[in-house]
């Protein structure tokens, strides 16, 4: 007689049909951590049922944006924290970036973090390969492995030595890539002009006036341009003005774009007056104007996926005098319920968030069977309660680093329930397996 493995019961679900994504009460059947039947009732005895009525079952978030820092800054972060803190949050897949000491910039080092991660990530994982003024020649093959959902350009400084400046090494970087670049967007010559501006006071509010709008918008402009001259696409990524958003939506032939929850969350003067250094990020925090204009865009379809750029410093980093305190803040925990708290405030629709943090990522970096509630994926599920109300706290925070922003904000909506693979990882705010995360593959 036909058993499966698991039947996740009478959930409702978020599925994927004839074009978008709709809310489905069903049972959802799992053998050998797959996705073998969805239906309204599944009759087959089952090795294991699990009962979630009255709660909702999203395909597993992907995290397309996290720095986890391992090798070289492992005081801050390391693949088993980082990924304990994916879980714990109800996100079942992340994408590293190459920012790391060394930086993911050859096969050798991309293949390293692989290797470390293997036995020790709770979630699943991929690594993006970072450009650099002398690995162009290599950018092919690094982005065609298939544990690489790209290469990761930074336009402007920010943690780390990677830097692709100037426009003729971006062209470089566009002639030798055929995936779509994953940029980080400010201008480097301006952020260079106006240095002295973010060391006048001594105060963190200096920082979205050194990089300030047009530091954004001049970089993300040339970008574009080069794009288009070159046919390529690009995702850009974490958006922080109003004006590069309305510049976007004109181009969105060649252009994917990502969001955060810190920008969709806080604004200036506030969050520098309440959190000071803690609230510090590249691009910058800025005012409620520009959250305004990206919550259009997330609302109009300017805005394609919501990441977290989970990028954690340690208190005594972070406590240092701006600006020599870092950028960065850790997120890939609370990506879940702050964006189910905007849900139910009715900023957006739960569909449209399971849309950006699901089914966008699988679309744009072509990931091969995740992101969807359907027969032949894998059985990766975030489950969550719509209606149960939590205070984010920095004891809850599974992070090294062991804070966050929103420390102290009451959400309503929380993850219950992180499946893997057909197996329960998380379960009502503890880990409960092993590390079993495995390398993403792309198709």
């Amino acid at each position: 007689m036909k058993t499966y493995d698991m039947i996740l019961k009478q959930g409702e679900a978020l599925i994927f049909h004839q074009g978008k994504i709709q809310r489905q009460v069903c049972d959802i059947a799992i053998s050998e951590g797959q996705i073998v039947e969805v239906a309204p009732s599944i009759n087959t005895p089952a090795k294991k049922e699990l009962s979630l009525k009255g709660l909702t079952v999203l395909p597993g978030v992907i995290d397309s944006q996290v720095h986890f820092r391992e090798p070289g800054l492992t005081q801050k972060e390391d693949f088993e924290t980082g990924t304990k803190a994916a879980l714990m949050g109800g996100v079942t897949s992340i994408f590293e970036m190459p920012n790391t000491l060394p930086p993911t910039i050859h096969l050798e080092n991309l293949e390293e973090k692989i290797h470390r991660a293997e036995g020790r990530a709770y979630a699943n994982y991929a690594f993006y390969a970072g450009a650099a003024d002398d690995n162009t020649s290599e950018l092919l093959g690094l982005e065609n492995h298939p544990h690489c959902p790209g290469v990761k350009v930074f336009m402007g400084s920010s943690t780390g030595t990677l830097l692709i400046e100037s426009d003729a090494l971006l062209e470089k970087v566009l002639l030798n890539t055929r995936k779509s670049i994953i940029v980080h967007s400010e201008d480097e010559m301006r952020l260079k002009s106006r240095r002295e501006l973010s060391q006048q006071h001594h105060d963190v509010h200096q920082h979205p006036i050194w990089r300030d709008v047009e530091t954004a918008v001049s970089s993300t402009n040339r970008l574009l341009h080069l794009a288009r001259k070159h046919n390529h696409k690009v995702h850009v990524l974490h958006i922080s003005t109003a004006e590069e958003m309305a510049i976007l939506k004109n181009n969105k032939d060649i252009a994917t774009v990502e969001v955060l929850p810190n920008h969709l969350t806080l604004w200036a003067p506030d969050c520098y007056d309440r959190l000071g250094t803690y609230a510090q990020q590249n691009p910058p925090i800025r005012e409620k104007r520009h959250m305004e204009g990206l919550w259009k865009a997330v609302q109009d379809g300017t805005a394609d996926v919501i990441g977290s750029d989970h990028a954690p410093h340690t208190r005594e980093e972070k406590d240092r005098p701006y600006p020599q305190s870092p950028s960065g803040t850790p997120g890939v925990q609370t990506l879940v319920p702050i964006m189910l708290n905007h849900v139910h405030e009715g900023r957006l629709s739960l569909e449209r968030l399971t849309e950006m943090i699901t089914e966008n990522p699988r679309r744009i970096f072509d990931i091969k069977n995740k992101g969807r509630i359907q027969v032949g994926f894998d059985a990766d599920f975030t489950i969550v309660d719509l209606k149960k109300k939590r205070t984010i706290e920095n004891s809850w925070i599974a992070s090294r680093c062991g804070w966050t922003p929103f420390d102290g904000m009451q959400v309503m909506g929380w993850p219950i329930y992180t499946i893997l693979h057909g197996h329960i990882a998380m379960a009502e705010d503890q880990i409960v397996a092993p590390p079993q995360g495995r390398p993403i593959f792309f198709l």
